[in-house]
Parts: C-alpha cells; sequence; structure tokens
C-alpha cells in the first residue's frame, strides 16, 4: 500500500534494504529473522519500486550496530544517499540501521537534506520534517537505550557468575573440565610433572630466558594447547613459559578481568586488549582450582618477573644482572630528589640521575663516577659475607640434585610418551589392509617417524646419563675443609678476572636491596647501602677530580708541601706527611705521589738539599749513583760487575751497595774498568786486587 510520503522524485530513485544481524550466532540460528528481513523487497515493491531498482546491502551480517566504524555496509548506504542514488532506506526496526546516536543523527541530517525517505514494519518517516525527525530521533535513543539495557542485563548474570567462580572460561594447559563443569589437573602425569618443573626451575634461575635455554639443552618440550583444545608438545619459548607463569589458575585462582579495552590510536581501529596490573584485576577468587603452586609463590614468581624487567624510569624495576661494567646498576638511587639512576657508559661508567632531566628539561640531577663505588660497595659486601656454613651447603647440594632429577625424570617421561607413540604407530601398521598402499605407506612413514624421533632421544638420554657410582647427600670431612677454605678465599675470588660481572652482580643482589648515593662534595660522595632486612650502612666515597687545583684542600696541601721541602726533607718522607695528615691523589683517590710533591716543589723553586734517595746518607761510603758521578761512568757498568763478581761492595739488608770513598778504591775500580784487573774486592778494610796472569 503506498503512502503520500512517497513522491515521483523518491520512486525515481533506488529503494535499498539494509539486513543486519548482531552476531554470527545469530546468523546461523535466526533464520526467521533473516528471511523477514529479506522479505522487505517485497514491501519495496508494493510501495512502487521495481524489481531492479531495490538493493540490498547485506555486508553488516554478524556485526554489532554499537558503532559503525567496522560497518562497510553502513558507511555504503551514508555514501549512496549523501550521492542522491537512494529514494527508501527499508529496515524491519531502526536498531538494525544504527544502535548509537552518535551514528544515527547524522544519517537523518543527510537523508534529511537529500529528500530521502526511512522505513521499518511501523509506517514510512521522512527525516526531513519536524514529525518524522521526531519520531525518528525517539527510536534511536530508544534503541541505544536497548543496546546499554541489554548489555547490562548479560554483564550482570556474567559477573553474578564469575564472583562465584563458576564461569567456564578456557582453561590453561594442565587443566581439564569434566562433564559435571569440575576442573581438575590433567590426567597426564607428563603433563602434571612438566609443569611443577616448570615453575621450579624458574624459582632457581629467577629469568624465563634461563629456563628456556635449560629446556632446550635438554630437548625437553612444552605441553601447550593448538586451536582446537587438546594438549600437544612444543619447543619451548620465553613468551610461552612467561605466559604460563604469570597465570594466576596454577595458583589455584579464578580470575576474570585481567585485561581491560584501550582505544587505538590509529583512526578507525579497534580498541585494543592491554593488561591490567595484578591489584586491579576485576574478579579474584582463591581456591577454585586444584593448584600447582601456592598462591604465595605466584605472587613471589610475578614479583620476579616485574624486577626482570629493566624499566628504571617507569617501573622502577631492577632488571636482570648484565655483564656490564657498572657493578651496582639497577639498584641505584638518587640521594637528592629520589628518583631511580641509570648506567651511562660513554666517557666511562656513571650513575646517572637523569629523570628530572628527561620529563622536565632541567639539568642532570647528579652524575658519579661508578669506579670508586663499585670499589668501596664490594669491599663492605665481602665483610659482611661470612664464611659458608655447612648446612648451607648441604641444602644447597640436596636442592641441586632435585633439580637434576627433576629434570631427568621430565626427559624419562618424554622417552616414555614416545616409545608408546611409536607404539601405537606400529598398531595401526599392523591393523592395516597390505594391499592398500595409500594407507599402509603414510601409517609406515608415521611409525619410521616415530621410531627415528625415539631413538634419538633414547641416545641423547643415554649420553647425558652415563652411570656414576652413588653419592651421599651429605658433605663429607673433604668436601668441609674446601669450604672453609672458600670462605677464607671469597675475596680472591671475587676480584679474579674469570668470575663474570653478572655472577658478582647476583651476589651483591642476595644481600643488598638498593643503594643510595649523593655528592656532598666536589672530591666526595655519602653512600647509604640498604641491605635486606632493612639494615644501613653508610660509607664515605673519596670522588676523582679532574685536576689538583679541584682538591678542597688543595692550598694546604700545598702550602704543607712548600714548609716540609723547605726543611729539607725528602719527597718520599713527604708523601709519608700528606698521608697522615689525609690529603690525597686527585685522580686515583689514593695517597699524594712523590711526582705530584715534586713537581709543587719545584713550581715553588725549592730544590732539594740532597739527592733524593730512598736510604739515609753513610758517611765514608758512596752509592752506586754516587760513585757513578765520582767516576763518570755508567751505573749499568757497575751493576754488571756486580752481578759478576767483579766487584765485591758492602751489601745492606735493605739491597744498597756501598763503596769505601777513599782514593786506593776509586784507583782500583779505574784500573777494573781499564781492563788491567780482574777482581776488586772491597768489603774490607783493605783492598784485594787480582790481575791478569
Amino acid at each position: 500500500m503506498k503512502s503520500e510520503l512517497i513522491k515521483p522524485n523518491h520512486l525515481d530513485r533506488k529503494a535499498v534494504v539494509y539486513v543486519r544481524q548482531s552476531s554470527p550466532q545469530q546468523v546461523i540460528n535466526n533464520q526467521e529473522s533473516l528471511r523477514l528481513q529479506y522479505a522487505l523487497r517485497q514491501r519495496a515493491c508494493e510501495l512502487g519500486w521495481h524489481e531492479a531498482d531495490i538493493d540490498v546491502i547485506d555486508a553488516d551480517l554478524g556485526l554489532s550496530g554499537a558503532a559503525a566504524s567496522h560497518r562497510h555496509g553502513f558507511k555504503e548506504l551514508v555514501a549512496r544517499v549523501t550521492l542522491g542514488e537512494v529514494g527508501l532506506i527499508l529496515s524491519i526496526e531502526v536498531t538494525r540501521l544504527a544502535r548509537n546516536c552518535s551514528d544515527w543523527y547524522p544519517l537523518l541530517d543527510v537523508c534529511g537534506h537529500r529528500g530521502c525517505l526511512i522505513a521499518d514494519r511501523d509506517g514510512i518517516y521522512d527525516p526531513g520534517t519536524p514529525n518524522g525527525r521526531l519520531l525518528l530521533g525517539l527510536k534511536g535513543t530508544i534503541s541505544e537505550l536497548e543496546l546499554h539495557t541489554i548489555r547490562g542485563r548479560l554483564t550482570a548474570g556474567l559477573l553474578a557468575k564469575a564472583e562465584r567462580g563458576e564461569l567456564a572460561v578456557q582453561l590453561p594447559t594442565g587443566f581439564v573440565r569434566d562433564p559435571s563443569g569440575v576442573v581438575t589437573q590433567d590426567p597426564n602425569c607428563e603433563v602434571q610433572e612438566r609443569i611443577a618443573l616448570l615453575f621450579e626451575s624458574f624459582l632457581s634461575a629467577q629469568t624465563a630466558a634461563k629456563v628456556m635455554r635449560t629446556f632446550i639443552a635438554r630437548g625437553i618440550a612444552l605441553p601447550r594447547r593448538d586451536r582446537d583444545g587438546e594438549v600437544c608438545w612444543r619447543r619451548p619459548t620465553v613468551a610461552a613459559i612467561t605466559t604460563m607463569l604469570k597465570n594466576p589458575a596454577y595458583a589455584g585462582a579464578f580470575v576474570y578481568g585481567r585485561t581491560c579495552q584501550k582505544l587505538s590510536k590509529l583512526p578507525g581501529a579497534r580498541p585494543v586488549k592491554s593488561p591490567r596490573p595484578g591489584m586491579d584485576w576485576r574478579i579474584v577468587v582463591k581456591d577454585k582450582y586444584p593448584a600447582y603452586i601456592s598462591w604465595e609463590t605466584f605472587e613471589k614468581i610475578t614479583a620476579m618477573l616485574r624486577d626482570n624487567r629493566a624499566e628504571y624510569l617507569r617501573t622502577k624495576s631492577r632488571g636482570i644482572p648484565r655483564d656490564g661494567a657498572a657493578l651496582l646498576h639497577g639498584i641505584t638511587w638518587c640521594g637528592e630528589c629520589g628518583h631511580k639512576m641509570v648506567v651511562r657508559y660513554k666517557g666511562g661508567s656513571q650513575y646517572v640521575c637523569n629523570h628530572l632531566h628527561q620529563q622536565h628539561g632541567v639539568p642532570v640531577c647528579q652524575c658519579l663516577r661508578a669506579a670508586p663505588i663499585d670499589t668501596q660497595v664490594a669491599i663492605a659486601f665481602l665483610e659482611a659475607v661470612a664464611p659458608a656454613e655447612i648446612d648451607a651447603l648441604s641444602r644447597a647440594r640436596k636442592a641441586q640434585r632435585q633439580a637434576d632429577e627433576a629434570l631427568r625424570r621430565a626427559e624419562e617421561q618424554q622417552v616414555q610418551r614416545l616409545r608408546y607413540q611409536a607404539t601405537l604407530a606400529e598398531r595401526q601398521f599392523n591393523r592395516v589392509d597390505p594391499d592398500n598402499r595409500l594407507v599402509a605407506s603414510e601409517l609406515e612413514r608415521r611409525w619410521e617417524t616415530a621410531l627415528s624421533e625415539l631413538r634419538r632421544a633414547e641416545e641423547a638420554l643415554a649420553r647425558r646419563y652415563l652411570p656414576v657410582p652413588h653419592q651421599s647427600v651429605g658433605v663429607d670431612p673433604h668436601l668441609r675443609a674446601k669450604v672453609v677454605a672458600l670462605g677464607e678465599r671469597l675475596p680472591a675470588i671475587w676480584a679474579d678476572p674469570a668470575t663474570r660481572r653478572e655472577h658478582r652482580k647476583a651476589l651483591l643482589r642476595c644481600l643488598i636491596e638498593k643503594v643510595v648515593m649523593r655528592r656532598s662534595a666536589r672530591d666526595k660522595a655519602e653512600v647509604r647501602i640498604v641491605w635486606r632486612g632493612g639494615a644501613t650502612t653508610e660509607l664515605i666515597v673519596m670522588m676523582p677530580v679532574n685536576s689538583l687545583a679541584a682538591l678542597p684542600r688543595y692550598a694546604e696541601m700545598e702550602r704543607r708541601i712548600c714548609e716540609l721541602a723547605a726543611k729539607g726533607l725528602y719527597d718520599d718522607q713527604i708523601v709519608q706527611i700528606l698521608a697522615d695528615e689525609g690529603h690525597r691523589s686527585p685522580w686515583r683517590g689514593t695517597a699524594v705521589l712523590p711526582s705530584t710533591v715534586r713537581g709543587i716543589r719545584l713550581r715553588h723553586g725549592i730544590k732539594a738539599v740532597h739527592r733524593q734517595t730512598r736510604w739515609p746518607p753513610v758517611k765514608g761510603c758512596l752509592t752506586v749513583t754516587q760513585l757513578a758521578e765520582r767516576l763518570n761512568i755508567p751505573t749499568k757498568w757497575i751493576h754488571t760487575q756486580l752481578r759478576r763478581g767483579a766487584i765485591r761492595a758492602i751489601h745492606e739488608p735493605s739491597g744498597r751497595y756501598l763503596f769505601p770513598d777513599t782514593d786506593q778504591a776509586m784507583h782500583a775500580i779505574r784500573q777494573l774498568r781499564e781492563h788491567h784487573i780482574k777482581t776488586v774486592d772491597l768489603t774490607g778494610g783493605h783492598h784485594e786486587n787480582q790481575g791478569y796472569q
């Protein structure tokens, strides 16, 4: 039946039937609704349109009408209306067009501007008239409210079921749901023990990458689920291991709302899912599943994974120990502003606090050289570490043996599973008709593949575990003595170049929670070590400076050197006095060097009263240097003759040689120099010369 709203200009254009259902399940199950929507073609014919002028847009089947960004059929409809090609839009109800007023009203504006009518089961409306726009606006508002009502009703039921822990979510590997809905552990013992081994290995290795390398080195596979939900064995990866470690179901907890939707930064893209922190999970029901680990162990593992991420500025984590020169990376904090410090290796290892610089553009808070701080912290650590205890060693050996046995049991179970698969392939091959070569050849190939995998696994297991004599779990007396010696040699082992840097850092983190540092002076830094347990140690670390003048006590040291040099003291004596008074070198942080004293003394024009030597002068005797100057001969020649025994002189316990300061001794040495005699004995009161025969 025609309507008075339909004009000839409407009939000159197309009539478009828009077909949509909200989900793929509705497309499959609600066939009657789909038939009614396609039947709108007949109503368009009754309203006066020819069959050839009626188009159907059904590109949005299975898509929700809550938004238009992902509905290509709705976009096509709006575009055709804008171009003036459509005279009538037909839909079973306006909710099929849009359930969002932000999409509905722009369509009404375009239809009113282009003179396009909208029709549903209740009637025909003209968006260009006030009454038509009012009715269509009310229908759009009601449809939007209906969407929220339906969604709220469904969500309320889902949340109520989730709060009881009865919501049937997809279970991770290691759990199965029986027909009654009760969740139990997988009856496959290999799956159970492999998951338990994964958690034990991580608690020992403390990083997912090390667990992966251990499993791959031993050829141990990891149980995972395929797209059909069946258990399959795959090569372990860091992502798979981390996913299993972070899943609270293994701690026996049902968790709902571990992710949230965030709008994508790309225009027109769908919202993306991002993980929520553990404290923001929507619903947590503990002790709902049979647990592989305790909840406390799960929280410990989560904290370790979070701490292993080296995001110093955003998450304030420590990161795993790495092979860098800085010993304290990841555990250093600024004593000025309280933010985490980072490591900079350009220009030498340095601890830098640049958080405020990156966030607000202010200058860098402080920058400290790492070498002197690392040295003092290492000394404090070695002093705090007591010699290893025998009981601790026994526990460590027992834990290591248990870990090795668990790995070996996993490999044996893997061999047992491969043996079963080979036997199953053999039975399948024996049951096939030999004349059916198309099937027999494929089963034979599967049998050979299973046998090859079994043979490789058995050979690897045999190579790895050679027969060894039985070893006791306890610690024998010989090993006890070694442990005591190890505790005494710990500083030497620490300084050994063969000890890797990451091992030193891991040892430090066993006792040290963090290190707070602040530069109190140009050449001084205050370092506070916070030990695990809350105890603290305060250190004053002398920092290197770039010149002597940068030392705070340089003027005092220069004045003191001039005073002592004017009194006739030797440079090494001045060095000892300066060390007792607390003066130091600017570069190494150690005692003042004799060369520094000599340079300051000469710069002030103070010459040494006597030639600087290590020993005081002896009256009536000459040293090697003085003898060489007296006779104008090289000191090297004198040392050579002393070493050969051609000259025998007084040899003091300190290592110094003394020669009598007499004319006879000088004459004898000249004779030896001119090869007139072979030896000269200057040890007694007289001189014995032996000439050539």
